[in-house]
């Protein structure tokens, strides 16, 4: 083989390894970057991982106090039907007794309209004979 084509095969791979120790090198750069990077992420997601189990926390608990809160309006909703119905009976009860009293006032009534007639057309018939 000549001694330009060694010369060049050689410069060839001289260069190869150039830039495989470029490749790397610079691999190792980005590999200390990327630690860089997530130790500080590691050092930021502590205290919001913390944060976040609180919030979590705290959620579940206005969860509870909600859900508790729920039942409460749910007897008292359950209470003022229970009252309702009370009146309505009682409404419908008085009712019956007003509807009452007015048949035993009309009937009254028309008795002594009845017992008025017939007072006035007995003592009209004694002027006429």
């Amino acid at each position: 083989m000549p001694f330009w084509v060694q010369l060049l095969l050689s410069l060839a791979a001289f260069a190869l390894l150039l830039a495989l120790v470029a490749a790397v090198w610079a691999l190792r750069r980005m590999a200390q970057r990327a630690e860089a990077v997530l130790t500080i992420i590691e050092q930021e997601l502590r205290p919001l991982i913390g944060q976040a189990l609180a919030l979590t926390e705290d959620v579940r608990t206005l969860t509870r106090e909600a859900s508790r809160e729920l039942e409460r309006v749910g007897a008292v909703t359950d209470r003022v039907d229970d009252i309702a119905t009370g009146l309505s009976r009682f409404v419908g009860t008085l009712s019956g007794l007003t509807r009452a009293g007015q048949i035993v006032g009309v009937a009254a009534g028309l008795k002594k309209g009845l017992d008025v007639f017939v007072h006035r057309f007995r003592h009209q018939g004694d002027h006429h004979e």
